[in-house]
């Protein structure tokens, strides 16, 4: 008994007259789907919807492989009983019910009549031209284009062409010798595709030998599979390979970046530290190379960073003020990094490689809305962002209440629901003269709703809840967010960014939460040092850094992957409880975060590794820069840097190999916000390297190495103290800054002053006037640029999975 196949409702049926296809050609012409004539058999079917497979016989015509896509259907193989048939296509403009009844004439009550009438229709042109006899679609896997079936080779045939495709889409192709004669894919529609190839995926990318035999189906011969599969295997273990073995000779390798938060050079015991556990760190000093002269473009966290991303100095960028205010203060600001700026991950993104930020961005969020994410990293290049877009500050300490006020949060929303529908159900009752309600008892409703969200919103006038929260891409997952937990579902972010990429080129900014204040830390690493809460949270930020480590490694990636650490400036030393030192320390270095001219608040750690490409155990006392990661970058990935504009950072590859002895940096400026501190001239034909301070902070109380009444020493002011002449030093021979040198104590006093005074001038003249993006107007609290995860001013939320 024959199978019939009903295009309208998708049923297989057996019947004794095949009829249901003629009744729902109309349905099929407006859909643009295929029809089954009656003498083929249905083996399998999928919804409409979906991608279906079919086996074209001979002089078939199909539509372009474009227009595919969205057919829907089953797979048809001869019925034994039948005589060969063309399986039928239509498509074209949709029919109306009247102009459809018209083509297809009279009805009539016979089935096998209506069979004939549809059997001998002529078959429509194609709109693409005639596909050759010996073509057939086997199989189209997904509808979507960025995923398509395999190739398999046909025996008796010549080799068709095989061209490559980019690592992020490979697929089986059968191997085989270019033809010269076929055209390489992707097809221009319309095209013809070879005769000798057989289309097996929708993006038409790659093309295989066909059957000599065209009535041959997978389906009606179950001895074919296992040849087919074997090939199918064959060829793609041997793309696999080769796409490993060109990865493997790539000179561009993976590139992971820490930056740690607050770390004091000081800290890690490659840098000196006798008292503090970090393991982890000192192993990447031991199989690369060691930057003891590394510095930070400025000592807060903000500025910093876009001079990080960007390889310019902040002032360049606006990251800046002339004001008090030198961090962006609040994540409901408009503040953030200009969208015209150039990050490293905008340029490797360029190059093929897949970019992401797990942790601290602190570079902005909205502009104009709460939902905006007009300086989302996103916008800089970044593919996938995970972590804290503001920053971990003393606010963000893990509140002991905070599931309490998830659940109390929730049934307030919900109660607040009620009373707005109830509201809204009598206004409208009452309007249409439904219902007879007081209009007063209308008014009480809606006043009642405004005092809840109102009070609700006060509630929780800390910025616990708007400022500290985690972000997935757009969303918010966390608010408030859980820093207890941050550090390890971070962590596990990180290891899933490099399991995922681990085939194509990457680059991740990993940027911790440790080691700023308020130092949440777990349980594990409680007490485990000498130093309190700090030192037990830099030893948790070790075992991290181990941690990811060993997921390159795991992964086989060590000898590809590029590794930096450093810190984003200075240790804070002003961070205290009572006689608790929460900040951290740097060694011998005079100052702290927030101080541009004292080394302290500038060099932090430089720890790069690179197996096979960099030398082992290598340590450089020259002057480098966090901007330098940008060209570095560049150099490694073989893109460019922009060229419209001043960079300050330099390529550091040659002074890491071995090449040249001596850092591109001649000079380097020290910016406290918008004022030029300090300055920095390694000359090139001498070994000196001078340091000229033209302001310097007003420690307090007196005799005091920091500013712990104010916590942070001020840019400008009265606490600042301004020096004509200015202070010189020379690091080479007193690099603490203890002793300033004069006209009796050093003989090139003037010429070194006015070499500097000269470097001054001409770097002021490339400067260029722009916005100040921590200024007042734009660095304050806007209500209605406050992120929430629901329906404001109902924002608490926890979308994490606890059991991660």
């Amino acid at each position: 008994m024959p199978v019939s196949y009903c295009c309208k409702t998708s049923i297989v049926a057996e019947t004794t007259n095949s009829g249901c296809c003629a009744q729902d050609e109309l349905l099929l012409q407006k859909r643009e789907l295929y029809q089954k004539p009656p003498i083929l058999r249905t083996v399998s079917s999928k919804s409409l919807r979906k991608e279906a497979a079919y086996t074209v016989e001979k002089a078939l015509p199909l539509p372009p492989p474009q227009a595919s896509r969205d057919r829907g259907g089953s797979t048809f193989v001869h019925h034994p009983s039948k005589a060969p048939c063309y399986l039928r296509a239509t498509w074209g403009p949709p029919l109306s019910r009247r102009s459809a009844r018209e083509a297809a004439g009279p009805r009539r009550r016979s089935t096998e009549s209506r069979l004939t009438r549809v059997t001998a229709a002529p078959r429509p042109a194609p709109q693409a031209g005639p596909v050759p006899a010996c073509l057939r679609l086997i199989h189209s896997a997904n509808k979507q284009a960025l995923h398509g079936g395999g190739w398999e080779q046909q025996p008796g045939t010549p080799p068709c062409v095989c061209p490559e495709l980019p690592a992020r889409r490979r697929r089986a192709c059968a191997p085989g010798s270019r033809s010269p004669q076929q055209p390489r894919a992707p097809r221009a529609p319309g095209s013809r595709v070879p005769v000798c190839a057989r289309l097996a995926e929708t993006t038409g990318a790659l093309y295989a030998p066909e059957l000599d035999e065209p009535s041959w189906s997978p389906l009606s011969s179950a001895g074919h599979w296992l040849p087919t599969c074997l090939a199918t295997l064959v060829c793609l273990c041997s793309v696999l390979h080769t796409g490993r073995s060109r990865r493997a000779e790539d000179g561009r390798p993976n590139i992971v970046l820490i930056l740690v938060d607050d770390l004091g050079i000081g800290d890690l015991g490659c840098y000196g530290n006798t008292t503090m556990r970090t393991p982890n760190i000192d192993r990447i000093a031991r199989e690369g190379v060691q930057l003891t002269h590394h510095l930070s473009a400025a000592p807060m966290c903000t500025p910093s960073r876009s001079a990080f991303l960007t390889g310019r100095y902040p002032i360049r960028s606006g990251m800046v003020s002339s004001g008090t205010d030198r961090i962006i203060n609040t994540l409901s600001a408009r503040s953030g990094l200009p969208l015209n700026e150039t990050t490293f991950a905008a340029i490797v993104k360029k190059q093929g490689y897949r970019t992401g930020i797990i942790g601290k961005w602190h570079q902005g969020l909205n502009c104009f809305s709460q939902s905006d994410h007009c300086h989302h990293p996103d916008a800089y290049g970044f593919d996938y962002f995970y972590g804290m877009p503001y920053t971990l500050y003393d606010r963000c300490w893990p509140d002991p209440s905070r599931q309490a006020e998830l659940a109390v949060g929730a049934g307030m929303f919900f109660c607040l629901q009620m009373v707005a529908v109830a509201a809204l159900a009598i206004a409208v009752g009452n309007l249409g003269r439904l219902v007879r309600v007081p209009w007063v008892l209308v008014l009480f409703l809606a006043f009642l709703v405004f005092l809840l969200g109102y009070f609700w919103y006060t509630s929780f006038a800390s910025s616990l809840y708007w400022d500290c929260l985690l972000m997935r891409q757009h969303d918010i997952t966390q608010q408030p967010g859980d820093a207890g937990r941050a550090g390890a579902t971070m962590l596990k972010e990180a290891v899933s960014f490099l399991d995922r990429h681990r085939e194509e080129p990457f680059l991740l900014f990993y940027s911790f939460l440790h080691v700023h204040t308020p130092l949440p830390t777990t349980e594990d690493f409680l007490g485990t040092s000498g130093h309190g809460l700090y030192g037990d949270n830099v030893q948790e930020m070790d075992f991290l850094v181990g941690k990811l480590l060993d997921a390159i490694d795991n992964l086989g990636l060590r000898n590809h992957t590029f590794v930096y650490l450093t810190s984003d400036h200075g240790g804070h030393l002003e961070a205290r409880l009572g006689q608790l030192q929460l900040g951290g320390w740097n060694g011998i270095y005079k100052g702290g975060k927030g101080m541009a001219g004292w080394d302290g608040g500038i060099r932090v750690p430089g720890l790069i590794r690179w197996p096979g490409k960099l030398p082992a155990g290598r340590v450089i006392d020259e002057p480098t820069s966090l901007m330098d990661v940008l060209p570095t970058v560049a150099a490694l990935t073989g893109g460019t840097v922009p060229e419209d504009r001043v960079i300050d950072g330099r390529n550091l590859l040659p002074l890491l190999r071995g090449e040249v002895q001596r850092s591109e940096h001649e000079f380097l400026f020290h910016y406290c916000s918008a004022q030029l501190h300090a300055l920095r001239w390694r000359p090139r034909n001498s070994d000196s390297v001078w340091k000229v301070h033209y302001v310097t902070p007003v420690f307090q109380p007196p005799g005091a190495g920091a500013c712990y009444e104010t916590v942070y020493c001020p840019c400008t002011g009265p606490l600042v103290t301004h020096h004509d002449p200015p202070l010189l030093f020379d690091l080479s021979r007193d690099p603490s800054e203890s002793t300033p040198l004069g006209r009796g104590t050093e003989p090139r006093y003037d010429a070194v002053l006015a070499r500097v005074a000269a470097a001054l001038a001409e770097h002021r003249r490339t400067v260029l006037p722009v916005e100040f993006q921590l200024q007042p107007g734009l660095n304050r609290d806007h209500f209605w640029l406050k992120p929430c995860c629901g329906v404001f001013p109902f924002c608490l939320c926890d979308k994490e999975d606890r059991g991660a």
